[in-house]
């Protein structure tokens, strides 16, 4: 972000988003909607090391995030019948966790001259996330910069900010704005591979 209305996107999903992959991997194993605390509650009885799921695209050159293929790997764990929902939700947690930190860090590698690390959003919420994250940024050097937890998953609240951050801007749209599903934040991004791009 370099101010308000001015973003710069590095990476997009190539595929299913973090929080969508939370959420169908809670209903996967029975746990529960929204998907991100009752992922969240199970792995914290379960063995994070318990279910070898894989860790798409960690250590790739590619910028970009892909969480369908760890959410086949969870539908696979359970149907094979050797793990808890416990240790699937923490094994996949923790393979969420190692995706985000990758590819933060490359994207914090690419814009050196960040000053913060800003995270937000539903999956902001979670513990692991934000402890692994705050513990990126202080490696860094560079403060860590999100929501109060209430807030994360609060998407009224997201969009009232953002307008009343465009209005103290000055970014006044008529009545006759278009409605739109998708908004990217960034319109002159590169399109990224994939079927489900979200950009």
């Amino acid at each position: 972000m370099e101010g308000v209305g001015r973003y710069r996107r590095l990476a997009t999903t190539i595929d299913d988003a973090a929080g969508e992959a939370f959420d169908k991997s809670a209903k996967l194993l029975g746990l529960g909607f929204p998907g991100g605390p009752a992922v969240e509650r199970a792995a914290a009885e379960g063995d994070a090391r318990a279910v070898p799921l894989p860790r798409p695209l960690v250590g790739s050159d590619e910028p970009h995030f892909s969480f369908a293929g760890l959410k086949s790997a969870v539908l696979r764990a359970r149907d094979s019948g050797k793990y808890s929902a416990e240790d699937i939700a923490a094994s996949f947690q923790q393979a969420v966790v190692d995706c985000l930190v990758d590819r933060t860090r490359r994207a914090l590698a690419a814009v050196p001259q960040a000053t913060a690390l800003v995270v937000a959003g539903g999956v902001a919420a979670n513990q692991a996330v934000r402890g692994a994250l705050t513990g990126l940024a202080a490696e860094r050097g560079l403060p860590f910069v999100a929501p109060p937890l209430w807030l994360c998953t609060d998407n009224a609240a997201m969009i009232a900010w953002a307008g009343a951050l465009r209005f103290e801007a000055g970014l006044v749209d008529g009545l006759d704005a278009p409605a739109r599903a998708r908004w990217p934040l960034d319109p002159s991004a590169e399109k990224a591979r994939g079927a489900g791009v979200k950009a």
